[in-house]
């Protein structure tokens, strides 16, 4: 089959697309999928990068959950497509089910992340446990549908934490980025008024998503929106600003954090978090009922799907360089076959 081979740590030149690389075997209790579209997403170029690492170890610790990561790995964690074999263990009537991939590995590979964990979508075969593999009823393209399973479930998983009800105000940073757009939507769709922090020549695109204010990225936001004047800051970003997001949370308000695109580290006093009894919540691995509730949220048409731009798997670097020229809003998604052949 073809598929793109992570092969250590670096550059783009440790992406290599070939078209001799085995189609695996579904393990009991797993199932076969012939990719119709992957996404990408940070966790793609951070992996490749070794950015995880946190020791300054190199590659002793550059997994996302602080291991080494096992080369060649096929990268690729946002995947739709249809079931093509089962493992035993299975019901055969799964076979030509249409599946959105839910990346939080299940079953025995529980714990992991699909794409990082173990080999992903950026191939036209993947084979993942049959509980990650859920049936999805809905018109939506390939494309379209795996714009949706990393950035919506982690989205869907940091509102879910935070407890977001209507009626509250919250604060997306990053918001016209997978996640944070992704955010934008959900929480409007709970009901939430919602300030998105965006670029300018962005902001018409994520106030039709949701959003009822719009401020700047690099926005001062104690003047703009007055301290103690947010519920929940659903933070993508990180970097230096951190500390002022935090300034404009009510007290016993909620931050919740899921990235750090402008820096991992920050200058936090702790009396901000303890003496206003704030809460702050890092969100990564999402339960089950996250990614089912999702699907209904698809499937109803209650959110829609935003994708820039899709790349043949082969021209993935390309792919990759207009991902990180960040100019882009909406998913960036990888197509294996010929467009006619992954459509719904």
């Amino acid at each position: 089959m073809a598929a793109v081979l992570l092969k250590g740590h670096g550059g783009f030149e440790q992406l290599e697309y070939r078209r001799d690389v085995a189609v695996p075997r579904p393990a009991p209790q797993e199932v076969l999928v012939r990719i119709g579209a992957a996404a990408l997403n940070n966790t793609d170029i951070n992996t490749r990068t070794g950015w995880y690492s946190a020791c300054g170890r190199g590659a002793a610790d550059a997994g996302w959950r602080g291991g080494a990561v096992q080369f060649p790995r096929i990268q690729g964690a946002d995947a739709c497509g249809r079931i093509v074999a089962v493992g035993t263990g299975v019901d055969p009537a799964r076979l030509g089910e249409r599946v959105l991939i839910d990346p939080v590995l299940r079953g025995a590979r529980q714990g992991g992340y699909f794409g990082s964990d173990c080999d992903g979508a950026f191939a036209e075969f993947a084979a993942v446990p049959a509980i990650n593999a859920c049936r999805v009823e809905s018109a939506l393209t390939d494309a379209e549908l795996a714009s949706f399973p990393c950035a919506y479930g982690v989205a869907e998983h940091m509102l879910t934490r935070a407890g977001v009800a209507a009626g509250e105000t919250v604060l997306v940073t990053g918001a016209s980025g997978g996640v944070g757009s992704a955010a934008v939507q959900l929480a409007r769709r709970r009901g939430a008024r919602v300030i998105a922090q965006t670029a300018s020549d962005k902001a018409g695109v994520v106030a039709s998503l949701g959003a009822e204010r719009l401020i700047g990225r690099d926005a001062d936001l104690a003047r703009e929106l007055g301290p103690e004047s947010v519920d929940v800051v659903v933070d993508v970003v990180g970097g230096d600003a951190f500390v002022a997001r935090l300034g404009v949370l009510r007290r016993r308000g909620r931050c919740v954090v899921a990235g750090a695109v402008a820096g991992a580290q920050v200058r936090l006093d702790l009396r901000t978090l303890y003496l206003r009894d704030l809460q702050l919540t890092g969100c990564t691995l999402f339960e089950p009922p996250v990614f089912r509730a999702l699907i209904g949220y698809i499937e109803r048409g209650e959110i829609r799907p935003l994708v820039c731009a899709t790349y043949a798997l082969a021209d993935i670097v390309s792919a990759q360089q207009r991902f990180l020229a960040a100019g882009h809003l909406g998913k960036i998604v990888l197509v294996p076959a010929p467009a006619a052949e992954s459509a719904g």
